[in-house]
């Protein structure tokens, strides 16, 4: 992970405001998961696992249509926001 460390964006807020944005922890639980360390890109940043899907389900849709490529959609979004959120919160428990 550390040869990535480098190519990491700085979270500006932190350096700014001294706490972590709800979207702190992304970048390095993208790295732990192309490494293939789950349990490690869990602890960072459990959303992750619903924003990939999501994702990809998305630019599916942009080639293929889906069926009830929406609700599905819909479902991922309304799990990751509650992943962010509830993230975020521990973090400050």
């Amino acid at each position: 992970m550390q040869s990535m460390e480098k190519f990491m964006l700085p979270c500006y807020s932190k350096k700014l405001l001294g706490f972590d944005c709800p979207g702190c922890g992304l970048q390095r639980s993208l790295a732990f998961i192309f490494e293939g360390d789950f349990l490690a890109a869990w602890e960072m940043y459990p959303a992750i696992f619903s924003i990939i899907p999501l994702i990809g389900l998305y630019l599916a849709t942009l080639f293929i249509e889906i069926k009830h490529a929406n609700k599905i959609i819909i479902t991922l979004v309304i799990i990751s926001v509650s992943l962010i959120i509830s993230n975020y919160i521990s973090k400050f428990i």
